[in-house]
């Protein structure tokens, strides 16, 4: 399975469908490339194989990055892949 995830800017959640063959997903992958680049489309549409009745519809100018990942053994229990965090400690007083 293979993932397209999609950050959007002020929201600290991504946005994520899965496709089943690479071919779907570079094919999304570049869909959302080209709408950024283009600037003529206001409105992106995707779907998800996964989950068929989810549909994605959102505001091109809102987009802050993409990324297309494969699901593999090395992802957590949540379907994410190891990234980055952050740990904050307890202020001394």
């Amino acid at each position: 399975m293979h993932t397209l995830e999609l950050n959007l800017k002020h929201s600290p959640l991504p946005l994520m469908v899965q496709k089943e063959t690479l071919e779907a997903a570079q094919a999304d992958y570049q869909k959302v490339l080209e709408a950024l680049k283009g600037g003529n489309t206001v409105v992106l549409e995707l779907t998800c194989d996964q989950v068929t009745d989810k549909h994605l519809s959102l505001l091109v100018s809102e987009i802050a990055a993409v990324q297309l990942y494969e699901k593999s053994g090395t992802t957590s229990a949540s379907g994410r892949p190891p990234g980055f965090f952050s740990l904050v400690g307890e202020e001394a007083q």
